[in-house]
């Protein structure tokens, strides 16, 4: 038997094995962040299909815990950059220094910064300037970084969660569009329902607060990444895909959007909605994606790589409406 062979042979029992295993990931994360299940799972897609995420809310919504939550519940090595205004590039690549051996020879070594990690949390990144945020474009799409000339490579697992918050709030710089890009799914952190913040009161305040706890290791995650990829996709559905990227572009041809975008997704959108929905059809234990899935993740792929005219927007026209609109006419 071929290697492709037995890799399609083994692919359902892998898929069933992976799919019982964030179920439980899912769970334990729930036990600890309340009332964001909709967020957990698209965080979780996110580091399955293999991109990065940028979490939006306001302060105070558990999202750096979630992060945090979701290093230990993975196994994965973690660190956390605080973005503020004076951060410099350097601070996150990391710098050469000159050293001195005991010899009385000198010469340059490298000492690397927080971004050589698996997880790395960007916490308010949108509080830093536009030149520091920017630092992180090469190390998002290339998993490397250039200092002094040299190249460094990152760890073969490497994710972003970058958290931010939103525009109006004081001191906040927008993300450059290129790096906004970068971002697999935006994923929109809300107020809990009144349930689960009940639940939570009584949980943080009662006694001593729930720990998470260790679920999976790290190669669970690569071998979901590598499912993901070999996942099937039907022609039906990856015509879904290319007609709402398509036509939530500027030209578009559709009286829900016509006159109302100023600039769209481009080809990257595609391709995360190509591993987005592969890794939610697996997360269901499911063997491939459905129109359902384009559906449930097309908000938080296309929202940060569209915006509206000045004109629609004075209209009242929000970019969540106009997918929405998009979504019920062509899925």
């Amino acid at each position: 038997m071929s290697q492709d062979a037995e890799i399609i042979e083994k692919a359902p029992a892998r898929l069933e094995k992976a799919a019982e295993t964030f179920t439980k990931v899912k769970r334990r994360i729930g036990e600890v962040i309340f009332g964001q299940d909709d967020v957990i799972e698209q965080t979780l897609v996110t580091l399955m299909a293999g991109g990065h995420g940028l979490l939006i809310g306001v302060p105070g919504l558990a999202k750096t815990k979630l992060v945090e939550t979701l290093a230990v519940v993975l196994g994965m090595d973690t660190s956390r950059i605080q973005f503020t205004p004076d951060l410099m590039p350097t601070d996150i690549t990391g710098s050469e220094v000159m050293e001195e051996s005991a010899s009385g020879s000198r010469g340059f070594r490298f000492i690397r910064g927080p971004v050589f990690t698996q997880l790395l949390m960007a916490d308010e990144i949108n509080r830093a300037s536009p030149r520091t945020q920017s630092a992180l474009l090469q190390a998002m799409q290339e998993k490397h970084v250039t200092v002094a000339g040299a190249r460094h490579d990152l760890p073969h697992l490497f994710h972003v969660l970058a958290t931010q918050n939103p525009l109006e709030q004081e001191g906040t710089y927008p993300l450059p569009e290129a790096q906004l890009d970068r971002f697999l799914l935006q994923i929109d952190v809300g107020y809990p329902d009144l349930e689960s913040e009940r639940r939570m009161l009584t949980a943080t305040t009662i006694g001593e607060e729930k720990r998470a706890s260790k679920v999976c290791d790290p190669e669970d995650l690569a071998d979901a990444q590598t499912l993901v990829r070999r996942m099937p996709v039907g022609e039906t559905v990856m015509d879904a895909i290319l007609r709402l990227v398509r036509a939530a572009r500027p030209d578009t041809e559709h009286d829900e959007a016509r006159g109302q975008i100023a600039w769209g997704p481009g080809p990257r959108a595609g391709q995360a909605f190509m591993l987005a929905v592969r890794a939610r059809a697996l997360m269901d234990g499911r063997l491939a994606p459905s129109s359902d899935d384009i559906a449930a993740l097309a908000g938080p792929v296309l929202r940060h790589r569209m915006a509206l005219t000045f004109a629609a927007r004075a209209e009242g026209a929000t970019t969540v409406g106009v997918i929405e609109k998009l979504c019920k006419t062509l899925l």
